[in-house]
């Protein structure tokens, strides 16, 4: 469910939407193709009414569903030409557009081999490019890399990024805090239905958290704790076993720390993923 949520995304923009479970985030991407109707208000996306006009907004947007859905029966050719039928292509549009697809998601040498010979990544790149065979002007992706190896993210980040270079409008949701702070120019912070932020990270990072984070942690962290003071201007939380700083210069801690053993420290730049915590919460959520 959601709650008065109001945005406007731009042309061209890689926006991220993200939020703790069941905050909202794929309810407002299900809102936005026509799938859930919004109980009030008005929702127009590329100037469609939607739901009322959601089939004719499919023809001209990509959707890459968080779980993969290839069909297993089909080889790589055979998934992008049935995806290619289904919006009206011809044979010629199809065979054109599968080569340039392909070599996008580095799939040449896979173009006939069945799906479930595929890997993992293999698969993911594929539903991105699979969604773009009918050249979309928006790209909607709900979790794109939920699940994968680091490399693997990595990989495709690259493709994303080479789509955002060539101008196309990209909605996201996703778990990773690095993936939203490094691919998306705009994140839209949604909690229990409601946006809370929407701003670019680097104004989010900037204007809602301390500079530099602390975070301590050790079997001796306790003791170490109760002998420091702590700085003007400084926070502590105490999550766990670990106690974390939040401040504008904390070198006085850090000294104490190296002069201490049996405790550890990373002492580092604040990020997207503290802004998330101080405005989310640290509470265990459902899926």
């Amino acid at each position: 469910m959601v709650d008065q949520v109001s945005f406007t995304i731009g042309r061209g923009e890689c926006c991220g939407i993200l939020g703790p479970n069941g905050a909202g985030k794929t309810t407002t991407l299900r809102m936005l193709v026509g799938n859930v109707p919004a109980s009030s208000g008005r929702l127009r996306v590329m100037g469609f009414s939607i739901p009322k006009e959601a089939r004719a907004l499919r023809s001209r947007i990509g959707i890459v569903p968080q779980a993969d859905n290839l069909d297993p029966d089909f080889t790589v050719t055979e998934n992008l030409s049935l995806y290619g039928r289904y919006f009206g292509l011809s044979g010629g549009e199809i065979r054109q557009r599968m080569v340039s697809l392909l070599k996008l998601a580095a799939l040449e040498d896979k173009a006939e081999c069945p799906i479930n010979q595929l890997s993992g990544g293999m698969k993911r790149r594929l539903s991105i490019v699979r969604a773009l065979i009918n050249r979309p002007e928006l790209l909607i992706l709900d979790e794109p890399t939920t699940g994968l190896d680091p490399q693997i993210r990595q990989n495709l980040w690259q493709l994303l990024r080479q789509l955002q270079n060539e101008g196309l409008t990209i909605i996201l949701t996703t778990h990773y805090m690095d993936e939203a702070e490094r691919l998306c120019s705009r994140i839209i912070l949604m909690d229990r239905g409601k946006v809370l932020a929407d701003q670019s990270p680097q104004a989010l990072i900037r204007g809602r958290i301390e500079p530099h984070v602390l975070e301590v942690y050790g079997t001796d962290v306790e003791q170490w704790f109760r002998g420091v003071e702590l700085p003007a201007g400084v926070r502590c939380e105490h999550v766990g076993e670990s106690f974390v700083f939040y401040g504008e210069r904390m070198d006085c801690l850090v000294a104490s720390l190296n002069r201490t053993k049996g405790v550890r420290y990373a002492y580092r730049p604040a990020n997207l993923e503290d802004v998330f915590l101080k405005l989310t919460g640290r509470e265990l959520r459902d899926a």
